[in-house]
């Protein structure tokens, strides 16, 4: 199996490259932020309809037009037209570029709580910008001018407090996403060393294959919290003032049951493959635009 984790995007979670770790790459570290940023731009852009649609799937989920995939894709056409699929990308394609570089230098200076602590710094910066992505999601046509327009209202009816609602599940579902992904992962290295095959992948697929169904598993084990942080973030719009991890929980479980907490999963899983292989191939195409040499340990 490959010896060094490429940059994928699944649209959850960024991965920071072992390559930017070699002392030969350092000098390339924007290179490899570039490469990444525009990764993740394109591939999240590529499935955002299928991110839009889980969002919605998680807030509205007592409503029947967004029971399933279909019909709500369908829904979100009828309210705002085929543009309105992509609501809420840019604040997501603008996060991406500051969520890679704290990761990057976060992984620089500590190899071995780099992956648990740049995921925590990252999220911890970037939650304000995730509670914005989520109203411009779910915002009804007319209802914001824009960014700045969506990050004034809230202010002023909520106060600052309001950009970190979601923070404690966010951070709480980083440990059974990391602990599972890297389980998988793990198990999949030794299955695939244990079978005897050559242990080198020059196409990169393997690697790819095994990263994107190990953070499948990880983004499953970490769904509840996830679907809990969305529902926070949604504030009003669903839960009333103020939310909290707990209430949105029971009401989840009183209303709907343990399948509620997973309400949205089929666009999440969806999204998974495209959105690995479209990272993949813009990631590699980008390091060999800029010149980057990566070598093998």
């Amino acid at each position: 199996m490959g010896v060094h984790l490429e940059v994928l995007d699944t649209g959850e979670q960024l991965m920071v490259p072992v390559d930017v770790l070699e002392e030969e790459n350092k000098g390339a570290l924007w290179k490899f932020l570039l490469s990444g940023a525009m990764a993740g731009a394109v591939s999240r852009t590529g499935t955002a309809p299928l991110d839009r649609a889980r969002v919605y799937m998680q807030v509205y989920s007592s409503k029947s037009n967004f029971k399933n995939l279909l019909s709500g894709l369908r829904s979100l056409v009828q309210e705002g037209g085929i543009r309105s699929l992509w609501r809420g990308n840019g604040i997501n394609v603008l996060k991406i570029a500051p969520e890679y570089a704290i990761k990057f230098s976060v992984f620089e200076q500590e190899r071995v709580v780099a992956g648990s602590l740049a995921v925590a710094i990252s999220q911890t910066l970037i939650n304000p910008m995730e509670v914005l992505k989520t109203r411009l999601t779910l915002r009804f046509t007319g209802q914001y001018k824009g960014l700045l327009d969506c990050a004034r209202q809230i202010l002023e009816r909520d106060g600052t407090r309001a950009l970190y609602r979601g923070y404690l599940p966010n951070m709480l579902g980083i440990i059974p996403y990391a602990c599972t992904d890297l389980a998988v992962y793990e198990l999949l290295r030794c299955l695939w060393q244990k079978s005897g095959r050559d242990t080198k992948d020059p196409s990169g697929l393997l690697s790819l294959s095994s990263v994107t169904l190990s953070t499948t598993c990880g983004q499953m084990a970490s769904y509840p919290l996830t679907l809990v942080r969305t529902r926070m973030q949604a504030q009003d719009t669903v839960e009333g003032s103020n939310p909290t991890m707990l209430g949105v929980f029971k009401r989840i479980l009183s209303q709907q049951g343990w399948p509620g907490l997973y309400r949205g999963m089929t666009p999440t899983l969806l999204k998974v493959l495209p959105a690995g292989g479209i990272s993949y191939l813009v990631y590699e195409a980008m390091k060999q635009t800029l010149g980057v040499q990566v070598l093998s340990r």
